[in-house]
């Protein structure tokens, strides 16, 4: 799953790379401002949301959802 994450990082920034490559100049500070932060952001993104889908189906949410449940004191 991680290189899969890595793999889809790459191909953004080597996207966002030729995009910029077709608008104007491509000055060294500007690659290496942007391979950082679509790369970092794309990673970081997806690991995020990977993480809370795995955290979801493995049950660790279900003790944190059981203790926020309103307790009426009549039942």
């Amino acid at each position: 799953m991680v290189r899969w994450i890595v793999v889809i990082g790459v191909a953004m920034t080597a996207g966002a790379i030729v995009y910029l490559a077709f608008t104007g100049d491509l000055e060294f500070h500007m690659v290496v401002a942007t391979v950082g932060g679509v790369f970092l952001s794309v990673v970081l993104g997806c690991g995020l949301m990977a993480a809370s889908f795995l955290s979801d189906k493995s049950g660790h949410d279900q003790s944190v959802s059981d203790a926020t449940k309103r307790h009426d004191p009549e039942d």
